[in-house]
């Protein structure tokens, strides 16, 4: 029952998501194409917000991480050297009788509601042996399809960035411990694609490699090597944090930063892998996960990955990663702390959690259910409805107009004169908007005292204030950034 529940919730936030224009199906005309998706108005500002927000906090609020744009397509070598090209694949089956393809590990025989995102076969055909399928996308480069041109498609941002490491060392004036970062487009030739926007073959990342010191040169520096304890001040790096501290820094930010976009901690879980679950060159993993309708999936994985992908860089390169720490007076290769989060994931999180129905009065008093998505202002699509209190009214929308144009440099803004006012005010709870400015004849000094004050609407609380227009700019920046 609370499967069936959870389904219908996900089929009407899948539905806003097209009537309002935050996502629709890739290539719909011509039928669609699974696993690929593209953000309408709404959605281009959401996820642009989200983004924002996370390089801001990770840039320019910190003095120890730079930032990187680098290439889709990446010399070849660099996935042999990660072990991409040998081992990242997934098991395959397909069903005989119904044809369909699925993944071994996610095929189960009879649905379950503590596991909503297995794959069911609903028929009893009988299944191939699992194979192994490389997920990556496959092209060339140049005008000649052959194997010496062969180029891949990159699965994962995070290999641009240890390529890169030495040129952005250099260049940023940066020290050990600093971190680089990057947002961009990775490709999986996923074999089930699922869950709305969940699980694509093209998606963002948004990531982190911050390079630390090895355990031993934090223990020369500091006389120890910190140990972790609960309750520790995780906020102000010391020269003998080793990697566990260091991991658990960035667990810590993490969770900060989600909060601060309006994830409250209550809606997130925690996962912290056992050994047998770590990659062999893992010492720590924890994925931080999101109730979603359709179950509790990770959002972002935190891993210490060790010195591991620099080391195999040097290896396939016969380049030095090493690094001379004058502090230390020690050259070593780099260990490495892997923040990544998946923005298709947390834009989709942040969807489900704005998702809300309640009870309001309409123009007569009489109530009505409402659709409001209570989006974080910071990460709103549009920050703030101006609306005239009648269109056939010319004064009443020159000062809208006004009031739109005094905004708009530094928000998203949008104008509406069309329809009855609390429907206006409908359709900027279901977009998302956290402010509603409403222009009526007060404003134009019907009451002297009120004029050039504006209405001022929330849109959680349907709560109406007035306020100077002097005072509008100000106030609402305070509240969007």
């Amino acid at each position: 029952m609370a499967e069936a529940k959870s389904n219908e919730l996900m089929e009407r936030i899948v539905s806003l998501c097209k009537r309002r224009g935050f996502v629709f199906q890739s290539s719909e005309i011509y039928g669609g194409i699974n696993g690929f998706w593209d953000y309408g108005p709404l959605g281009a500002e959401l996820k642009r917000n989200v983004k924002d927000q996370w390089w801001r906090y990770m840039t320019q609020r910190r003095e120890d991480v730079a930032g990187l744009d680098a290439t889709i397509i990446m010399h070849p070598t660099i996935w042999k050297a990660s072990g991409h090209v040998d081992t990242f694949s997934d098991p395959m089956v397909d069903c005989k009788k119904c044809k369909s393809r699925f993944r071994a590990d996610q095929l189960d025989s009879t649905p379950c509601p503590m596991k909503p995102s297995k794959m069911v076969c609903e028929c009893d055909g009988e299944k191939t042996e699992a194979r192994a399928f490389n997920l990556m996308f496959k092209t060339y480069v140049g005008p000649v399809e052959s194997e010496d041109n062969v180029a891949y498609l990159r699965p994962e941002t995070a290999q641009a960035i240890f390529v890169q490491f030495k040129n952005v060392l250099d260049v940023s004036r940066q020290k050990v411990p600093f971190g680089i970062c990057q947002i961009g487009k990775a490709f999986r030739n996923e074999i089930n694609p699922r869950n709305f926007t969940f699980r694509s073959r093209e998606f963002e990342q948004m990531e982190v490699e911050f390079f630390i010191r090895p355990d031993e040169v934090a223990e020369k520096l500091g006389g120890k090597v910190a140990p972790f304890v609960e309750g520790m001040d995780l906020s102000t790096p010391q020269n003998d944090w080793g990697w566990e501290v260091w991991h658990r820094h960035w667990v810590a930010e993490r969770v900060k930063w989600y909060e601060s976009i309006g994830l409250s901690r209550n809606t997130l879980d925690f996962h912290w892998q056992k050994k047998e679950e770590l990659a062999h060159y893992a010492k720590a993993c924890v994925d931080i996960l999101y109730q979603f309708p359709f179950g509790t999936q990770e959002l972002e994985g935190i891993a210490a990955r060790g010195d591991f992908d620099l080391s195999q860089h040097q290896k396939f390169s016969g380049k030095s990663m090493e690094y001379f720490d004058e502090e230390a007076k020690a050259k070593y290769v780099p260990h490495v702390i892997e923040p990544s989060a998946g923005v298709d994931r947390l834009v989709l999180a942040l969807i489900c959690s704005a998702y809300t129905e309640d009870q309001v009065p309409d123009d007569k008093g009489k109530m009505e259910t409402r659709i409001v998505m209570r989006f974080h202002p910071r990460v709103a699509p549009i920050k703030v409805g101006v609306f005239p209190l009648l269109k056939n009214r010319p004064e009443l929308v020159q000062k809208a107009k006004e009031v739109r144009d005094l905004l708009r440099p530094h928000m998203s803004v949008f104008y509406d004169e069309s329809g009855a006012i609390g429907r206006r005010y409908r359709r900027q709870d279901e977009a998302g908007t956290p402010f509603g400015v409403t222009i009526d004849f007060d404003t134009l000094g019907e009451k002297p005292e009120a004029k050039d004050t504006v209405t001022l609407r929330d849109r959680d609380t349907c709560q109406q204030t007035r306020v100077h227009i002097s005072e509008l700019l100000p106030l609402l920046l305070e509240k969007v950034r």
